[in-house]
């Protein structure tokens, strides 16, 4: 069964005229609403976490720089990143969403889907940056590893952008294996997530990025996904799986030049559902209203059936592009080290 980690409180993160709005999670729960779903799949409230928690991922002075910077009033923490005078408290249970999800899954539930704002993906231990206070899946992470003594992850993020905040967290970490697929950094923020980005020290072939060229769409990421997922997933056989879920690779999206369809989400929810260990999914980007409700639909429609089928869709892979062949034999002969595509 399926569960869903939800607050108001959420819209309370006031970010004015700004892409990451709380618009976001009114237009995904209107979409649950209308598909009458807010009554079929059970939904959570989060609770907070703590400082104690937020510390085992951030730096004191960084925790305390957001709480004082939004007590005082808020606004631009740089040229992108806003926070309000809620923003420090939202945040804290935004991380709390994603440990609750985390909580969820290990008691009752094979999967949880926060869908919490602030996003958490760009934080790094000691900086805010890319719409980020605090990085809410790093944060559920060590809450586990400390308080539910799990001790090995895989971390998903299809995101459009690469996120530098939870690489950079257990970039040295032989034990959290972070896969991301996303634009091509040299062409999109926050222009990190190279191939050669592997790891470092004992978490060597720990990070393994997907850099895919604008004008990529869904035959290109099917191609490339369906030869990576399954076997390394099966290979580094994690306790528990985390899903970074962006809708703002979609063709529709204003801050991207990615091109997948709808019907991409549809098939991302099957490949979730292939992986038979606790899994937890927290938002992240997206951008365009309606796609994101869309595809937030597909992706929990299918999640919540817990059904095992064939793929939902079959695009043309006549359609994938040569360079993203290329870009596969680069990654199985940069990874043939540690592991077999």
């Amino acid at each position: 069964m399926m569960a869903l980690v939800y607050s108001p409180e959420y819209l309370e993160h006031k970010t004015s005229n700004h892409p990451e709005s709380p618009d976001r999670l009114i237009k995904i729960m209107e979409g649950l609403d209308e598909a009458d779903l807010l009554r079929k799949i059970p939904i959570f409230e989060p609770c907070m976490a703590t400082e104690e928690d937020i510390e085992r991922v951030h730096t004191s002075d960084h925790v305390e720089k957001i709480r004082t910077f939004c007590e005082s009033g808020g606004g631009y923490l740089d040229f992108d990143t806003y926070a309000s005078p809620q923003s420090y408290e939202i945040a804290k249970l935004a991380a709390g969403g994603v440990i609750k999800a985390s909580e969820l899954v290990l008691d009752n539930f094979s999967s949880a889907y926060a869908l919490v704002r602030p996003p958490g993906h760009h934080a790094t231990r000691e900086r805010a940056m890319g719409f980020c206070l605090f990085n809410n899946l790093a944060v559920a992470l060590e809450y586990l590893r400390k308080v539910r003594k799990i001790n090995k992850f895989i971390i998903f993020d299809f995101d459009v952008h690469y996120g530098n905040g939870t690489a950079n967290i257990f970039y040295n970490d032989p034990d959290v294996l972070y896969i991301s697929i996303h634009q091509d950094p040299h062409t999109i923020f926050p222009s990190q997530g190279f191939l050669e980005e592997m790891g470092g020290g004992p978490g060597r072939g720990s990070n393994l990025n997907i850099p895919l060229s604008p004008g990529s769409g869904t035959p290109d990421y099917i191609y490339i996904l369906e030869r990576i997922l399954r076997p390394v997933f099966k290979e580094f056989n994690a306790n528990f799986l985390f899903f970074d879920v962006g809708f703002d690779a979609h063709k529709d999206d204003p801050l991207s030049r990615i091109f997948l369809d709808d019907d991409f989400f549809e098939w991302m929810a099957m490949e979730i559902l292939n992986q038979p260990q606790p899994r937890v999914l927290t938002l992240e980007g997206g951008y365009h209203l309606e796609a994101m409700k869309r595809c937030n639909l597909k992706m929990i429609n299918l999640l919540k059936e817990e059904r095992l089928e064939h793929s939902p869709i079959s695009p043309d892979m006549t359609e994938v592009r040569d360079e993203t062949k290329k870009l596969y034999r680069h990654i199985e002969d940069n990874f043939s080290p540690f592991f077999t595509f």
